[in-house]
Order: C-alpha cells, then sequence, then structure tokens
C-alpha cells in the first residue's frame, strides 16, 4: 500500500509537470512516461542508485572480511545473500538497496572500515540487512530514482515556460511553483520513509549482531564526520537510504530532516543493550 500510494502521489506530480510543458497533450504524455517509469524503477532502481554512488559489487575473494560478515549476518538473520559493494568515499557511510530480499545488496563505504572497529561494522550491516528484511527498501530505491526525475523537470521550469500557457500572466507563478518541486520531492521520501523505519531497523539490527552498544558508538562516530563533511556525490533525493544522513550540519539546513535524532536512537540501543544484558542476550 505505501509503494502504491508513493507511486501514485509521484505519477500525479509528472503529469502536472506534463501540464505545464504541454498542456492536455503534455498530460498524456507524461502519464505515459511515469506508468513506464514505475515499472522500469521497480526493477532497476537499485541498480541507478548504486551507479549513482559507482559502487563496485566485492566477494569472498576481493573483500574477505567484509562479505563473510554480511554472511553471517544474512545467515543469522534467515535472508537470502545479498551482493556487498563498497563506494570509494572518504565519510563513513552504508545503506541498503533492492527490490525485495531476494534482490538486494548492501553498500558501504571505504572509509567505515578506517572508521569503525568491527564489531561496529557488523551492527551498522545489521542494521542494513533489517532494513532488507522488514520491507523497507523497495519504497526507498523507488522514490530515490522517481524524485530525481521530478526534481530535474523542476530545474527545467525555472528556465522554459509552458507549452500552452498565457506566459505574461502565468508564467512567474508557475515557475515558482516548479522551484518548489524539488524540496517537495524531498518531503514525500520524507512520508515514504518514515522516521519509525530507522528505529525499527536499528532496535532490530541490534538483536541481529547482539551488540546494541556497538551499533550506537558507530552511529556516533559517522555522525561526527556527517557533521563536518558531506559525503561527495550525496544527493537530497537519497539522502534517507543511508544509516545516517550524508550531509554536512551545515547543508543539512537546507534540507528535510530524512533521519531521526542520533541523540535519540543511541539511548534507545543503550536501554536495549541493557535489557540484553540483564536477559543475558547480549553477545
Amino acid at each position: 500500500m505505501r509503494t502504491a500510494f508513493l507511486m501514485t502521489v509521484l505519477t500525479v506530480l509528472l503529469v502536472l509537470v506534463g501540464d505545464y510543458f504541454g498542456g492536455a497533450r503534455g498530460m498524456m504524455m507524461m502519464l505515459i512516461i511515469s506508468l513506464g517509469m514505475n515499472l522500469f524503477s521497480y526493477w532497476n532502481s537499485d541498480k541507478l542508485v548504486l551507479a549513482q554512488y559507482k559502487a563496485k559489487q566485492v566477494d569472498e575473494k576481493s573483500a574477505p572480511a567484509l562479505y563473510k560478515m554480511v554472511q553471517r549476518l544474512a545467515e543469522r538473520g534467515n535472508l537470502p545473500m545479498p551482493k556487498v559493494y563498497i563506494i570509494d568515499s572518504p565519510v563513513p557511510n552504508a545503506f541498503a538497496t533492492g527490490r525485495n530480499p531476494e534482490h538486494a545488496a548492501v553498500a558501504v563505504t571505504t572509509a567505515l572500515a578506517n572508521a569503525l572497529d568491527k564489531d561496529e561494522i557488523e551492527g551498522v550491516l545489521a542494521h542494513e540487512l533489517s532494513h532488507v528484511k522488514h520491507g523497507d527498501i523497495l519504497i526507498g530505491t523507488i522514490a530515490a530514482s522517481m524524485a530525481g526525475i521530478i526534481t530535474t523537470l523542476s530545474h527545467w521550469g525555472m528556465f522554459f515556460g509552458g507549452g500552452d500557457r498565457d506566459r505574461n500572466n502565468s508564467s512567474a507563478i508557475v515557475g515558482l511553483a516548479m522551484m518548489i518541486l524539488a524540496p517537495l520531492a524531498a518531503g514525500i521520501i520524507q512520508m515514504a520513509v518514515s522516521r519509525s523505519r530507522e528505529y525499527m531497523a536499528d532496535e532490530s539490527g541490534g538483536e541481529l549482531s547482539g551488540k546494541p552498544d556497538a551499533l550506537a558508538d558507530a552511529l556516533l562516530k559517522i555522525e561526527s564526520y556527517a557533521k563536518n563533511r558531506t559525503m561527495p556525490g550525496a544527493t537530497e533525493n537519497t539522502a534517507h537510504m543511508f544509516i545516517i544522513c550524508p550531509f554536512s550540519a551545515k547543508d543539512m539546513q537546507q534540507l528535510f530532516s530524512t533521519h531521526p535524532s542520533t541523540a535519540d536512537r543511541v539511548a534507545r540501543l543503550r536501554a536495549q543493550a541493557k535489557a540484553m544484558r540483564s536477559s543475558g542476550g547480549a553477545r
């Protein structure tokens, strides 16, 4: 239902853009394009996001430690083995993508290994695999690819007038509306991928790894890097996919808040770790 709702809203936005550019004919054209794009996004949105960040697939031979860690966690969580990717980036971060658990992928940056220890990396991977297990990644990857197209069309609207409109009376108003579409696309993503899903992935990731404290430490370390430096190549449309928002504190002032407070997430994980130790469940 969430996926259908998102596709419907994005399709309506595309149709409205088509109306501006070409009237009724433009609306029909955008409707056809959006239907095709919905199908394309379902099958290929993960590939588009991975290509955007120039992620390179690795295996047991090229990255044995990382691959085996993902493999152990996937087996522990009764999940199919996802594909594993590495992004060459000086900022530690990670995300999961794919339309379902059978076609999932986990991507981490090269800086993650340098910034975190083994238990912390395992906690991050457990968080991402929890997104896979709970079905969060389909809605996120479709949102990322489709919102990117809407944002591009919005930018075009700032420079080109509508095909069937009286520019003397409406071009300024419509141009302003087009400029609003870009942050609106980010807002749709924020609604589609709620903060509650991050809390759930944290909790489930803590259970999967058995080390909620390590995941909490990882979040704090990743945020300390993200506050001071935006991840190269990061976009508003994909920010929600990462375990910590990839924009610096300065850049985040211009964005919708895509993640819950790290302090709140850490507090919940600390409480979870305490409860697990009390019950003898912590590793």
